[in-house]
């Protein structure tokens, strides 16, 4: 019996040996034809090889197929999404994902999606998102319906705001129309992303979005852009902040004084040592914080 078992695992190590021998190989050839600039990008049966040796046991090797599939680019993207939507083995389906990643393809966007919402790996999905944000606008409107939808998760919606907040401002025309959306997801999610907009290009409109809804009907909504704004170095921002210190919510209040210690403005240390007689502790200790942060900027340039 243990003889048997000696040789059936022997067997196997021939195999995968045999297996890593010819990935090698592939390999070899392949980079040569690059190389050469002779790679024939339409033999189905040579990107079929390369979508499989995603599978490699060896990490580095796993790389390198993924790095070769990325550089012949988008006449890989069908083999690419057959492998995420059909293949048995995890491992080629979180590599062709990963490499979807690298080849940005709006192609791919409804198989990315597909494998998003519904592949039963974990890895599988958030790299699924990732190469929806890596592949920016095409993914926005997708993103959007995720984020507005009742039947889907908190950790789908999370990975959804995530990857329109990545995309940032190639997304900033859908973001703008979504900001009066109906669902209060789509909404923190929308003001989340703007803040990205804001930082990535200085946006001006941006940034007025943000503070007007400070004023907003709903507290999450007003949190999420008191919080937004401290990214951003905008100081007609500044007064709409220290009015947001009197905001009747204490989430508000406390994401108010936080960007305000952030942004380092003195304007905002009167309002902010008026607030260490607060009933409420938390408020007190914020705002001593930021009081702390804005006076240690003034030093700092003071030192300049």
């Amino acid at each position: 019996m243990s003889q048997s078992l000696n040789s059936k695992a022997a067997a196997v190590d021939d195999i995968t040996q045999r297996i890593q021998d010819e990935n090698d190989a592939l390999l070899q050839q392949v980079d040569e034809q690059i190389t050469l600039d002779t790679l024939n990008i339409t033999d189905r049966l040579l990107l079929e090889r390369l979508v499989e040796g995603l599978g490699d046991p060896r990490g580095l090797i796993r790389l390198r197929f993924a790095e070769t599939l990325g550089e012949i680019g988008e006449a890989a993207t069908p083999f690419l999404v057959n492998a995420l939507a059909n293949h048995p083995n995890v491992v080629v389906r979180r590599a062709a994902a990963k490499t979807l990643t690298i080849i940005a393809d709006p192609a791919a966007v409804p198989a990315l999606l597909h494998a998003f919402l519904n592949d039963e790996d974990t890895v599988v999905k958030g790299s699924s998102a990732g190469a929806l944000a890596r592949t920016g606008e095409a993914s926005v409107p997708a993103l959007l319906e995720i984020l507005a939808s009742p039947d889907h998760s908190e950790d789908i919606k999370g990975h959804a705001a995530w990857a329109l907040a990545f995309i940032g401002s190639e997304a900033a025309d859908y973001l703008y129309a979504a900001l009066n959306d109906a669902s209060l997801d789509v909404r923190c999610a929308v003001i989340g992303a703007l803040g990205h907009v804001a930082q990535e290009q200085s946006d001006e409109r941006s940034c007025n979005l943000l503070i007007s809804v400070l004023t907003d009907p709903e507290p999450l909504i007003r949190t999420e852009a008191a919080a937004a704004l401290g990214q951003v170095n905008y100081l007609p921002a500044i007064p709409h902040l220290i009015l947001a210190l009197q905001d009747p919510d204490l989430d508000v209040r406390k994401a108010a004084i936080n960007s305000l210690g952030k942004l380092g403005d003195p304007l905002a240390l009167t309002p902010l040592q008026e607030l260490l007689d607060d009933p409420q502790d938390v408020i007190r200790v914020l705002a001593k914080l930021a009081i702390a942060q804005i006076e240690r900027q003034s030093e700092a340039k003071d030192d300049w």
